[in-house]
């Protein structure tokens, strides 16, 4: 009995001493811009569309600076954003068929580009064409009281999808 009461105590001081050791690999490894999933479901239809994305973090720096107007951006951090739909959908009023896109934007002051591409499996927008272009749908941009520190993506129950970033809000209507 007692033997075993030692091997349990060496066995609990091992397991502190390899606890502490696997933090220390983790340590500063962790995604500076963790990956999110925004999705859009009614109790009729089920899931109708999921977006998968970085969210990047402001951390000082203007919105404008990461997010350049004017430029194709991936809409998110690392890999481009990626948006499945699981049914045909409208998205900003363009008739989309379901299936998996890469989603791009161009920021404006008044307004955003919203690019759907089919290329997928796309890290940043350096690959980006625009001949792979499905649809680009003209959004309007609002001004938020509350500065979003990161890069947010949700629906409402009604279908709109809303980007928000530092005091930007996107909206582009899903039907």
């Amino acid at each position: 009995m007692k033997k075993n009461v030692l091997i349990i105590a060496f066995l609990a001081i091992a397991g502190l001493f390899s606890t502490e050791a696997t933090a220390q690999k983790f340590e500063n490894k962790l995604d500076k811009s963790p990956a999110d999933i925004a999705l859009y479901k009614t109790k009729a239809d089920g899931v109708i569309a999921k977006v998968i994305y970085g969210r990047p973090q402001l951390k000082g720096r203007s919105l404008s600076k990461l997010a350049p107007a004017g430029k194709v951006w991936r809409l998110g951090a690392n890999e481009a954003t990626e948006i499945q739909f699981f049914k045909d959908v409208t998205f900003g009023g363009k008739s989309v068929k379901a299936g998996t896109y890469t989603m791009f934007a161009i920021p404006g002051a008044n307004q955003w580009t919203i690019i759907l591409n089919k290329a997928t499996n796309v890290w940043g927008a350096f690959s980006y064409k625009q001949s792979q272009d499905v649809v680009r749908v003209i959004a309007k941009v609002s001004n938020n009281s509350k500065t979003l520190e990161a890069l947010e993506i949700v629906f409402s129950n009604s279908g709109d999808m809303y980007i928000g970033w530092a005091n930007t809000v996107v909206t582009v209507p899903v039907k």
